[in-house]
């Protein structure tokens, strides 16, 4: 995504023009004290003495100016966690994951401000702000208390029992490169860099332009828990400046965005003959199955298709509803949906928030009125909502979607969700797997062994039962990632953190080697080799 207009929609820009009257203009004062934003955008390296202002897309208030990083900018991030992480490298995995423990408490503690300013930045509601140092404490506790059951070093089996002893490190990368999306700032500026750090790591990190604050914050609490200041650095700029810079420098990239950029990044590291991990885009399927509890698929319907207003990657485009029950979800699913509330504040009690630009809006207008046009049945919402503030638009549900209708197949990544009846489940699960996408599924049923065994049969990298996302994305033991153009590699568990080591094998031999001894003949030796080759498998040994 772009920067944000330097204009809110439909007015003038306060500080060029001169601001209105605040007391009446929402876009005539700045949203968040100014000393609270320059000690956030001081972190950033960024010398080139121009600077991106952005808004609130809750109702258009400017809220900062960001200076942006040139060329010689990243180039000095990239030496700075350079020299920081031969150092950190040094310490002790105690240490780090102490560090990472006492992010989890600092995380709660300041998780007003986080909220707050997650808000003001994405507009979202502030239920689904909470989630984000939810996710980020959870993380935090879970690399702090797992950390030796990865990255210890580990025996393995050698060639001669007992004679061979074969020991596996997990060495750092060195520098990981983090391009971080805007649709979860804070968490998603953090989640992927916190094992990285657990490891051994540095971090460059560029978030999103819309939602910088955010990941400053998180590169403050940082410092705050312990962590080295030059450990995690901050750059800032358009993505296809600033993105191949990185990429260029990196000695492993984590990119979180849309399928298209990401085979770019995918091509840049492939240049270099460097790792990646890719979470891209997804046409989420859900499936209500004829034995699901309606009213708890219904309550998950909602948040699966219109938590953060849809812009989320795993959230829910597709439904598809057994024949035997449609009726009666679509009518709960309708309800539930109309009754949800709607609105541009801080407070809590708002079940859906705003978009985040304008582009957004335009996108998801587009994608309704497209389907409208072509047959598509509007059973809720269908407009956008500018009483309420820029970017808003109602939660939308669709019937009667086809293929020549560009939701049909295409992410909308906004609060829009289709419905299809389905008979046959085995039917219902092709027509999920549609298409090239594959990051999250969901299937409703009161038959758990049922639901799981058709779970393997989905082409998702995660897949929920009787849960829309969460359940997957916030057990952080799991993987999540996604399969076919979703992208590539894992977040969480193992994987999480693995991803940004290389494995190193160190063999110590003793006694014997492996070539004639004794003054045996090649033959003869090789005959010997082949005799223990026979024992070893005799011995069922692998």
């Amino acid at each position: 995504m772009s920067a944000s207009d330097p204009t809110p929609a439909g007015g003038a820009n306060p500080l060029a023009e001169g601001p209105a009257d605040p007391e009446h203009d929402p876009t005539a004062a700045y949203a968040l004290e100014r000393g609270y934003v320059e000690s956030l955008t001081a972190r950033l390296v960024a010398t080139s003495g121009e600077t991106v202002q952005v808004f609130s897309p809750l109702n258009g208030a400017p809220l900062a100016h960001v200076p942006q990083s040139s060329e010689t900018d990243v180039a000095e991030a990239f030496a700075r966690a350079r020299r920081a992480q031969a150092a950190w490298a040094q310490t002790s995995l105690d240490h780090r994951a102490a560090m990472l423990l006492r992010l989890h408490d600092l995380v709660l503690d300041r998780q007003e401000e986080i909220i707050d300013l997650i808000v003001w930045e994405s507009g979202k509601a502030r239920k689904h702000a909470f989630d984000e140092p939810l996710h980020i404490a959870l993380t935090a506790r879970y690399y702090g208390r797992t950390a030796h059951q990865h990255l210890d070093t580990k025996r393995k089996l050698g060639i001669v029992p007992g004679l061979t002893r074969v020991e596996v490190n997990q060495v750092p990368k060195g520098v990981v490169g983090i391009i971080s999306p805007w649709n979860y700032p804070f968490t998603m500026a953090l989640c992927d860099g916190l094992p990285a750090l657990l490891a051994g790591n540095a971090v460059v990190a560029k978030p999103d332009a819309q939602t910088m604050l955010s990941a400053l914050l998180a590169a403050q609490l940082l410092e705050e828990a312990g962590f080295p200041k030059d450990l995690w650095q901050v750059v800032a700029g358009a993505g296809s400046e600033v993105g191949p810079q990185i990429i260029g420098r990196a000695d492993y990239i984590c990119f979180t965005g849309s399928t298209a950029t990401g085979k770019l990044v995918a091509r840049g590291c492939a240049d270099r003959l460097i790792g990646a991990s890719l979470e891209l885009g997804g046409k989420n399927p859900l499936l209500v199955l004829r034995d699901a509890d309606l009213e708890k698929a219904a309550e998950g319907a909602v948040r699966a298709s219109f938590s953060n207003a849809g812009q989320l990657c795993v959230s829910m485009e597709r439904l598809f509803v057994a024949d035997q029950v449609y009726d009666r979800f679509v009518e709960r699913f309708v309800a539930r949906t109309e009754a949800m509330t709607l609105g541009a504040t801080l407070d809590w009690g708002n079940d859906m928030g705003s978009l985040i630009s304008e582009a957004q809006l335009r996108t998801v207008t587009a994608h309704v009125d497209d389907a409208v046009a072509k047959g598509a049945r509007v059973l809720a919402g269908g407009r956008a909502r500018p009483d309420l503030g820029p970017y808003f638009y109602e939660p939308t549900i669709l019937e009667g979607v086809t293929p020549d209708m560009t939701c049909f197949g295409n992410e909308t990544f906004g609060p829009v969700v289709s419905l299809y009846r389905f008979h046959d489940e085995a039917d219902a699960v092709s027509r999920a797997n549609e298409g090239d996408y594959g990051l999250n599924g969901s299937i409703y049923s009161q038959d758990g062994a049922r639901a799981r065994a058709i779970a393997r049969h989905v082409k998702c990298g995660t897949v929920n039962i009787n849960e829309a996302f969460g359940a997957t994305f916030a057990s952080v033991d799991s993987p999540m990632g996604g399969m076919r153009q979703s992208g590539q590699g894992r977040r969480q568990g193992s994987e999480g953190v693995l991803r940004y080591t290389e494995s190193q094998s160190v063999a110590t031999q003793r006694l014997i080697r492996f070539a004639p001894m004794l003054g045996m003949s090649d033959e003869t030796y090789g005959k010997v080799m082949t005799a223990n080759l026979r024992l070893m498998k005799k011995l069922g040994r692998a």
